[in-house]
């Protein structure tokens, strides 16, 4: 039985971003892959110059409206990212509304990227539009610190303040969130990051289980662009093949990650040359040549079960 995803996404012409980032990983796994392209840019806007188009409400509407004219709207999983219009993620809102009538066992898996560090990177007219419509969608919730903060409105200084902060996310809606990134100090010392997730599973009998983990990332001295885009990507991969099991779905997707992250870091380092920093082109993910670790990744990240 195949499985499908439509992935709402950026897109960039050089390098790994958004629907970029996700796709490729997305079906080395297997999976068919359905991408809507939110922006189509030359590259991110990382770089120094960067030039592109995006795609307005009226014309995602007409782009889901030919897949559906067809009868192919039927869909396993949907991937959202990056936003930054208001009325284009209404629009979102609409085609999941429907995808989900048409399977009511789809799987939506969102990163509600809005900021990082304290800034909001989206106009802030989205926020609502994320706390009243997406979150309560999702199933699988992928914000960083920050992001997390702002849907709950609730400030995380310790483990427990982050637990709680997931707690109410799930209560919003989603029954599995990673905090694919924190500000909390890692018990292996400040070389690491930590992230955490919890998942809340109902058996088939009925009865409810749930996982808390802990992860501690090793942290790499470079700015990554399309890290988070794949982290989602490859955590609806892991978490197909291990529903109930937070922990080993997040150990492969975190592996991959750092796999991915080590060989790009190498590679720029290498190609910089020494004493030179790396400039965004030779920070490009490594994606085609982690197509191994990918499929199979070497378990790199340990993750703790807390409950």
């Amino acid at each position: 039985m195949e499985c499908r995803v439509l992935s709402i996404q950026s897109h960039v012409v050089r390098g790994y971003v958004g629907n970029k980032s996700a796709t490729f990983p997305l079906q080395v796994l297997g999976f068919e892959v359905d991408s809507i392209n939110s922006v189509q840019f030359s590259n991110h806007t990382g770089y120094a110059h960067w030039k592109g188009q995006v795609l307005t409400a009226e014309e995602l509407q007409v782009l889901y409206e030919g897949i559906k004219l067809n009868q192919v709207n039927r869909y396993d999983y949907i991937l959202t990212g990056y936003s930054r219009d208001n009325s284009f993620l209404e629009m979102v809102v609409d085609i999941i509304l429907e995808l989900k009538k048409t399977n009511p066992s789809l799987v939506y898996v969102c990163d509600p990227v809005m900021g990082d560090h304290g800034v909001m990177y989206v106009p802030e007219n989205l926020l609502p539009v994320y706390q009243e419509k997406i979150v309560p969608l999702s199933d699988i919730l992928t914000p960083n610190q920050f992001e997390a903060e702002l849907l709950t409105g609730r400030k995380i200084k310790t483990e427990e303040d982050a637990f709680e902060v997931m707690e109410l996310l799930h209560k919003m809606g989603p029954g599995t969130v990673v905090l694919t990134s924190t500000d909390l100090p890692s018990k292996q010392g400040d070389k690491f990051l930590v992230a955490l997730g919890s998942q809340k599973t109902v058996k088939p009998d009925g009865s409810k289980t749930s996982q808390k983990i802990c992860m501690d990332i090793p942290k790499v001295d470079a700015v990554f662009v399309g890290t988070g885009d794949l982290f989602a990507a490859m955590l609806l991969a892991w978490t197909h093949h291990h529903p109930t099991d937070l922990k080993a779905a997040c150990e492969k997707t975190v592996s991959v990650m750092h796999h991915v992250i080590k060989r790009t870091i190498n590679y720029a380092n290498d190609v910089a040359g020494p004493g030179k920093k790396p400039s965004p082109a030779q920070l490009e993910l490594r994606m085609v040549q982690s197509k191994a670790d990918i499929e199979n990744p070497a378990i790199a990240v340990a993750v703790r079960v807390l409950e």
